[in-house]
């Protein structure tokens, strides 16, 4: 009898194709993050003087990676011309996905994509059909350049009559990259203040935070559907998503209008049509993009509390902007109106929304509250002689990786920005993200039912 082979070995896998669509984006945007605090260490990244610590560059990193725009010292002031341009290429790169420029080059160099990477892409970019990836990523990123350099161009027309035309298209590129990724970074020289009544530079802007907040799938179905070959279906998310936007973008404007209207910090001092316009730039600003063009710290406090509500909501999914998402916003209004009329099930726009669905979106906001409500905590035991509202502002900012700030960030002492540092980081990925990534708990369901018990007081 011949002797029995050997059993074949089986393939050693590799650390990305071992782990989970969330761990893999945990892991790498915490690597970008290590990898962008080396690059801020380089020499001639920070002006002479500008004495801006290893925490503070660790900051500053992960501000840029997770598209958040807080800052320790003024971007245009602190950072040179090349420090400059780092930042907001980390930008761009944390606003596209790492993972999304890696497969990018790893397609353009001829590498084969397994299927596993592209369930770990299908995670990053929210993308519904996990066969449909790669061509969704070459539209992602042919769109994107396409957005931001209209964006440039129009910006240019203001920019570079004022300051020259080298001076202006950088200035141009720059504001364009950082509202679409809605990023928050701003090096305009005299501060954006200067635009709050300028229709060409405030619309422009608002236009690119608008676009980069819907999120890459919902600008594509729209695309298709009033623009492609064969006219596709708005689908319920994209109607969902419009919808809230839409409502969230109207009253936050018009709320931020009637409640500034006499306030000359704010927007007592310009005329009326500056006051619509910067009503609405303000109303537009808290969905992630932190850019302003008047003074933030200026507000009533109920306009303070409008935005860190607004900030809470944040974008859509799949989107450059964070927070809890417009969606999820919309599932809990929509699951307690409901409630109060009896009815056992949601429906949206003709169609029943799973349950499932319901549990996770109480699920992100509930995640996303204790995340808030425990940073919080963390930054008034750090930080006693700070504010209030202003540290529950800079907390929800961080959180919702937004970037407007009541101006207290280079007050707030090494410990709280390391407090900073891990929210911006954790809003980034999402709270969801990263309690799936790191549990120990298998995601196959349990073979053993429990019998259900209803008698549980609830409100």
């Amino acid at each position: 009898m011949p002797p029995t082979p050997p059993p074949l070995a089986r393939p050693r896998r590799g650390l990305a194709a071992r782990l989970q669509p969330p761990q893999l984006i945990a892991l790498v945007y915490l690597l970008g993050i290590g990898l962008a605090t080396a690059l801020l260490h380089l020499p001639g990244v920070t002006v002479p003087g500008a004495g801006l610590g290893s925490i503070d560059r660790l900051f500053t990193a992960t501000s840029a990676i997770c598209i958040t725009g807080l800052v320790v010292a003024d971007t245009g002031e602190a950072f040179t011309r090349f420090g400059q341009v780092l930042i907001i290429l980390l930008a761009q790169v944390g606003g596209l996905g790492i993972l999304t420029f890696g497969t990018l080059f790893a397609f353009l160099s001829g590498r084969r994509v397994n299927f596993t990477e592209r369930q770990h892409l299908a995670q990053q970019v929210s993308a519904l059909d996990v066969g449909g990836v790669l061509p969704l990523i070459r539209i992602i990123f042919l769109y994107t350049l396409v957005a931001e350099g209209a964006g440039a161009a129009l910006l240019a027309l203001r920019f570079v009559p004022q300051f020259g035309l080298g001076e202006g298209l950088y200035q141009a590129v720059f504001h364009s990259i950082s509202a679409y990724n809605n990023a928050g970074f701003s090096v305009v020289p005299g501060g954006m203040g200067q635009y709050a009544q300028d229709p060409l530079v405030s619309l422009t802007l608002c236009g690119l935070i608008i676009l980069g907040g819907l999120g890459f799938l919902v600008q594509l179905n729209v695309l298709l559907h009033f623009l492609g070959p064969r006219r596709h279906r708005l689908t319920v998310y994209s109607k969902l998503t419009l919808l809230t936007t839409g409502l969230l973008l109207l009253i936050g404007a018009a709320l931020i209008l009637a409640l500034e209207w006499d306030n000359p910090a704010t927007l007592g001092t310009l005329r009326a049509p500056g006051k619509l316009l910067a009503a609405f730039f303000q109303g537009v600003t808290p969905r992630s993009a932190g850019l302003a063009t008047v003074d933030i710290n200026g507000m009533t406090s109920a306009s303070l509390f409008l935005l860190i509500a607004l900030m809470f909501i944040g974008a859509n999914s799949g989107s450059t902007g964070g927070g809890i998402k417009t969606s999820t916003f919309a599932i809990l209004v929509g699951s307690a109106w409901n409630m109060v009329r009896g009815r056992g099930e949601l429906i949206a726009f003709g169609r029943r929304v799973e349950p499932e669905n319901v549990v996770r979106a109480g699920t992100v906001t509930t995640l996303y509250a204790l995340l808030v409500a425990s940073s919080f905590f963390a930054l008034l035991a750090t930080n006693p002689k700070l504010g209030f509202t202003h540290l529950l502002f800079e907390t929800v900012s961080a959180a919702a990786t937004v970037g407007l700030s009541l101006n207290i960030t280079p007050l707030v002492n090494d410990p709280g920005l390391v407090i900073l540092t891990v929210l911006m980081y954790l809003g980034r990925i999402g709270p969801v993200t990263f309690a799936v990534a790191f549990s120990l708990r298998s995601q196959q369901s349990r073979s053993v039912k429990y019998p259900p018990e209803r008698n549980i007081l609830v409100g």
